[in-house]
């Protein structure tokens, strides 16, 4: 027989652990700004979801759909000030590192996933294509570009920032490169500014924009509606695009896998410390990226 406690403390809730953990991260002052920019997003979301509605218009709920992952970022954003206020546990040794990782492999697949529905649906909008009211299109527009460069302009995402620079250019970024260096050849004063590779998500935000700009003036001139359905195929190719190099980069850390760019040079320390004295081999030993720019490593030296 235990000791009975007739007045134990009740079990908390997860909710109750997660709002717990919520009033931890906001009593920084560092995350008010974060969840101001997110009640804007979720305003500004709404009014764009309702102007999708009454123009009737796909392209513009694709590209709203960046809004929604701007929202996501935010989100992960708060996710690393927690991470930075957490310290190890018993149970979670290495710290809570991973959680970054895990924020943005989830946001990167979300976005894919918005765009694998895009595509579906314009898919089904070709075969009927319905009329394209432009009233709030070029409105809807311009509200989204503005708010989206802004958030992204006012908020340093660490997570982001790190995966952008780290994972592999998009098959977008490679193109406006090209396009870059040939006007940089003209222009050298603009090499600072569109090379050495331009921000992802700058880029696809004024793409995208682009491309509704061009629907909006077809709609207007010769009441091309068609030309809705490829913008809004367009937008979803191009953040598939955007988003796919940074899942695999983000999937590949939260398998443990050893980054390519320090393979050499751990072949190379490893054979230095074969030859010290008393080591006769280094076997099972794994490296790997515990969260963004920290490695971390194991071995058996005998």
């Amino acid at each position: 027989m235990g000791t009975i406690h007739l007045f134990r403390k009740p079990q908390r809730s997860f909710f109750g652990k997660l709002l717990q953990e919520f009033r931890l991260v906001a009593a920084d002052r560092r995350s008010w700004k974060i969840l101001l920019f997110g009640a804007i997003n979720l305003t500004c979301t709404g009014f764009l979801l309702m102007w999708c509605s009454s123009t009737n218009s796909i392209a513009l709920t694709a590209y709203t759909y960046l809004t929604i992952f701007d929202l996501f970022s935010l989100i992960t954003c708060l996710v690393s000030y927690w991470v930075m206020m957490r310290k190890p546990s018993p149970a979670y040794s290495f710290g809570f590192e991973r959680l970054e990782v895990l924020a943005v492999f989830a946001s990167t697949v979300l976005a894919q996933l918005g765009a694998l529905f895009i595509l579906k649906e314009s898919a089904e909008r070709f075969l009927e294509q319905p009329e394209i009211h432009t009233g709030r299109l070029l409105v809807g527009t311009f509200v989204a570009l503005s708010f989206n460069l802004f958030t992204m302009l006012s908020i340093r995402n660490k997570p982001f920032a790190y995966v952008s620079e780290a994972a592999s250019t998009s098959w977008l970024q490679e193109h406006v490169a090209d396009l870059s260096r040939s006007l940089c050849g003209i222009i050298p004063g603009l090499s600072s500014i569109f090379l050495p590779r331009m921000n992802p998500f700058v880029l696809i935000d004024l793409a995208g924009a682009f491309a509704l700009c061009i629907t909006y003036m077809l709609i207007e001139i010769n009441n091309y509606f068609a030309v809705d359905t490829a913008s809004a195929i367009a937008i979803a190719l191009m953040t598939f695009g955007t988003m796919y190099p940074m899942s695999v980069y983000s999937g590949k850390v939260l398998l443990q896998t050893t980054p390519p760019h320090v393979i050499g040079q751990l072949d190379k320390l490893i054979r230095e410390v074969s030859t010290l004295d008393g080591v006769l081999e280094v076997r099972n030993e794994h490296f790997w990226t515990l969260g963004f720019g920290s490695l971390m490593g194991i071995d058996i030296m005998m």
